[in-house]
């Protein structure tokens, strides 16, 4: 199993509302390397779900339901999606303050490429943040 964090701006597309879809394919990805990070995602994945812009914060798990296919939203072949489904929301949300403050998570790409959307993660990384979101 591989494990990833995504992320969402809450006024685009927020947690909430990705609970009442109970289903959603992740669209709008347009940099390479999160492309590359949605093509290594497999069905049954488990995938982090992080408000970013607003809020700043680890705030559920997800899980990956369909592996990549082409971005309905787009005729460019370049980008695709994946399909997701929300799994668990944390008890209390996991603050970008309180990952850089971790020893854990010093080498995440969410701290050393703020920017990137989608990204891989270890799984004692995964773990950490779930600890801190239920613990």
């Amino acid at each position: 199993m591989n494990y990833f964090l995504v992320k969402s701006e809450p006024f685009k597309y927020s947690w909430e509302q990705f609970n009442k879809d109970g289903r959603t394919f992740w669209d709008g990805v347009r940099n390479y390397q999160a492309r590359n990070n949605l093509k290594a995602m497999k069905e049954g994945d488990l995938v982090l779900f992080y408000h970013s812009n607003e809020g700043k914060e680890v705030v559920g798990i997800a899980k990956v339901v369909k592996e990549f296919y082409q971005d309905p939203t787009t005729d460019d072949p370049k980008w695709v999606v994946v399909d997701l489904s929300p799994i668990e929301t944390f008890k209390r949300p996991v603050t970008l303050e309180t990952i850089k403050s971790n020893p854990l998570l010093q080498d995440i790409a969410l701290v050393r490429q703020g920017r990137l959307s989608v990204m891989p993660l270890k799984q004692e990384e995964f773990d950490r943040i779930v600890e801190l979101g239920n613990g």
